[in-house]
């Protein structure tokens, strides 16, 4: 049994006092009214209800309904909501200053932040760090890096992919709706191959070929700076890159003298079952891009990568006001220290085996699984119409949507939206983690009735 060191869950949360049901829609209601009338559509809002506070894997709404978080704020909080190491590592900085800009007066902390991060990443050779405030940062700045060390202006992304919200996050990011709709043009020189996606009908040798195809009839090879890919796809669905894809790019980048770049926003920090999911390969890349379960919810990102190339840029050319906020590194030190002292990465493979004999126990009962998948706790079931591979995206909403009924908070990923992802922090109480799979049992057998 795990130590519980957060605030334990309610044992009987369905029989708290609560408030008049008519009282409940009110202040629900009301708050989305408001919110309609003050914010862009455009900042899409999955939940209908507003959070009030947290505790590790549990979140309570403005009305007092506990719900359990298997979204974790996107991957953000593996060490969950308020641990008490990062709520003191935050408040012990909040008596020392909350901002400086590093790049006017730095502070140690920074420093010593990336010498860790150094340290952990993946090769042995010299690396340096630079942090930023959000994943999309980090990606831009990658770019930037690559391009100033090869003075090389071509990138190679795939399809499904995710890099950020950013012109040139967009651009990279292989996926339309919704990220790219009505925002073009996009910046020129990137190009999409198709990634590798055994169940869909994509080898590794078809991924590779699409590569040589743009080298013959889109860019020339000595125009590319860079091959972006994600070790674990993340809102593409979880689509793990096989070993030897990642060997082959490897050895495709060092023939034609292009950077390697692994986006690990949302592999980082434990959630594959390493600290890095590049620990998991026998390749070193040579730019790695962070950002999410960093901090534990403060913004913070950063990209890491061999010392020659981090330093192509010239002075003033990274940075930004808010880049490696002091309150968000000292949470970072905190995170670091938590993976360590709870054995998080051993942790996150114990509780992604348990989600996967979930649901491959279930996939005689429910015809709809067509694959569960995934290192660690970086889980996906992938929903597809019985007797084939054509994808369900209304099973997968509807899975969602009485889950979401029941108190469990699930994400749906994916090109065709038809991919539950698991997300829960990795600090998750085991009784909870309990309750929680019992909940998506039930769930899915219920789904297959009213598909029925």
């Amino acid at each position: 049994m795990q130590r519980v060191r957060h605030k334990p869950s309610d044992p009987n949360p369905t029989h708290r006092p609560r408030p008049d049901m008519k009282e409940i829609d009110v202040k629900n209601a009301e708050l989305k009214a408001r919110k309609d009338a003050a914010t862009p559509r455009g900042v899409g809002v999955m939940c209908d209800f507003y959070a009030e506070r947290a505790e590790n894997s549990e979140l309570w709404d403005i009305e007092g309904r506990r719900y359990i978080d298997f979204a974790a704020g996107i991957a953000v909080n593996n060490t969950g909501h308020r641990h008490p190491k990062i709520v003191a590592a935050i408040r012990e900085q909040l008596d020392h200053f909350t901002h400086t800009a590093y790049q006017i007066v730095p502070y140690a902390s920074y420093v010593e932040l990336a010498e860790k991060i150094n340290r952990r990443a993946p090769g042995d050779h010299p690396k340096k760090t630079a942090f930023f405030t959000t994943g999309a940062e980090a990606v831009e700045n990658a770019i930037k890096i690559a391009r100033a060390a090869t003075g090389r202006p071509g990138v190679i992304a795939f399809t499904g992919g995710f890099h950020g919200r950013t012109m040139m996050g967009m651009a990279l990011t292989g996926k339309v709706a919704p990220y790219k709709l009505g925002f073009g043009p996009f910046p020129s020189d990137v190009f999409h191959a198709p990634f590798p996606n055994a169940l869909h009908g994509v080898s590794v040798e078809d991924s590779l070929k699409a590569i040589e195809f743009l080298f013959k009839a889109d860019i020339d090879p000595k125009r590319v700076a860079a091959i972006i890919f994600e070790p674990v796809q993340g809102e593409g669905g979880f689509y793990q890159a096989p070993v030897e894809f990642v060997r082959a790019l490897r050895k495709l980048c060092n023939e034609h003298g292009i950077l390697l770049i692994a986006d690990e926003v949302q592999t980082g920090f434990a959630r594959t079952g390493k600290l890095f999911a590049m620990h998991h390969y026998d390749v070193v890349p040579d730019l790695m891009t962070m950002a999410k379960s960093l901090a534990g919810g403060m913004p913070l990102s950063g990209v890491v990568g061999r010392a020659e190339i981090m330093d192509a840029a010239a002075p003033g050319g990274l940075g930004g006001t808010y880049a490696g906020n002091p309150l968000a590194v000292a949470s970072a030190h905190a995170v670091l220290d938590i993976i360590d002292e709870e054995k998080l990465c051993e942790r996150a493979v114990k509780l992604g085996d348990r989600v996967k004999a979930t649901l491959n126990a279930l996939q005689h009962d429910v015809p709809q699984i067509a694959e569960v998948r995934g290192p660690g706790a970086m889980i996906a079931v992938e929903f597809c119409k019985p007797g084939g591979h054509e994808p369900d995206a209304e099973f997968t909403k509807r899975v969602q949507t009485r889950a979401l009924e029941r108190g469990l908070l699930l994400l749906v990923c994916g090109v065709y939206s038809n991919v539950v992802r698991f997300l829960f922090p990795l600090t998750i109480q085991d009784n909870v983690f309990d309750e929680a799979l019992t909940i998506l049992q039930e769930v899915l057998k219920e789904s297959i009735v009213a598909t029925a």
